[in-house]
């Protein structure tokens, strides 16, 4: 691999516990260089199973967050001016399409759809980037691999991706892990003690029964993991809990009033 590609490669094994046989799906669709979405709630760990996936595939990983002011040029690349005239730099899409890597588009939905419309050429047999302004096509690298991620059960009917987009996608189901599970992720993440993170992974259940009753969002794994690194560096639990916990996905007084009492029934 050149240089260019070295600076994408993920060196170290980023952990993740695997909940079903997703490990193999993911890799028998990437043997097939089929393009995969990845689906779930806010953080159980979508992300980091990519990450873990490069890794394993030993595939340099692009990843782009995207917002709703991401534009079509923001992937694919522009003409920029500099002191001896304009020179085209590529986009991170471009590149991972030239290089043969995984580009992982982070909360697709959050893009415009014009925006997201760029990617199709790349998901079907063509397998080609159309660089409109350049008057290049790039053909993808036989090793590129296009993945996008979503969460669906917080998509407004105006923030949704169009079933020309999904019927492009081969598809994987993301949800929090079983408790036990999750106790094993929250311990290995952070170092805490196994009676600890039980305590935690207790508190996000009470929290995720909450969605749709009061709650967009449940607790995710990954606040779990902040509450524990906190607890660890010696603040009190229930201040800790607090703060990780509940502060951030509510700002409703009767839902915090609600887990505030969850916390206090675990921890005190």
């Amino acid at each position: 691999m050149s240089a260019n590609t070295d600076q994408y490669l993920i060196t170290e094994e980023p952990y993740y516990q695997p909940q079903g046989d997703e490990v193999a799906l993911y890799q028998a669709a990437y043997e097939e260089r089929l393009p995969v979405m990845v689906k779930g709630p806010t953080g159980c760990g979508k992300s980091r199973f990519i990450e873990h996936m490069a890794w394993k595939l030993g595939r340099p990983l692009i990843t782009v967050a995207c917002n709703e002011d991401m534009t079509a040029s923001d992937l694919v690349g522009r003409y920029l001016l500099d002191a001896d005239g304009t020179r085209w730099l590529d986009g991170p899409l471009t590149v991972a399409a030239r290089i043969g890597a995984i580009c992982y588009l982070d909360e697709v939905v959050e893009a415009r759809q014009d925006t997201t419309v760029v990617i199709h050429p790349l998901t079907d047999h063509r397998r080609t980037l159309p660089l409109d302004k350049k008057g290049e096509v790039v053909t993808a690298h036989p090793d590129f691999q296009l993945v996008i991620s979503y969460n669906p059960g917080y998509q407004s009917l105006m923030k949704d991706l169009k079933q020309s987009t999904k019927q492009r996608f081969s598809a994987l189901d993301f949800d929090y892990a079983p408790a036990s599970l999750e106790v094993g992720i929250v311990t290995k993440e952070t170092g805490i003690d196994e009676a600890t993170a039980g305590k935690l992974v207790k508190i996000g259940e009470t929290a995720r029964n909450l969605k749709g009753h009061g709650l967009d969002e449940g607790i995710s794994t990954r606040l779990l993991v902040y509450a524990a690194q906190l607890i660890k560096r010696g603040i009190e639990p229930i201040a800790a809990c607090r703060m990780t916990l509940v502060r951030p996905i509510t700002d409703d007084a009767d839902i915090i009033a609600t887990l505030d009492h969850a916390i206090d029934a675990v921890f005190g």
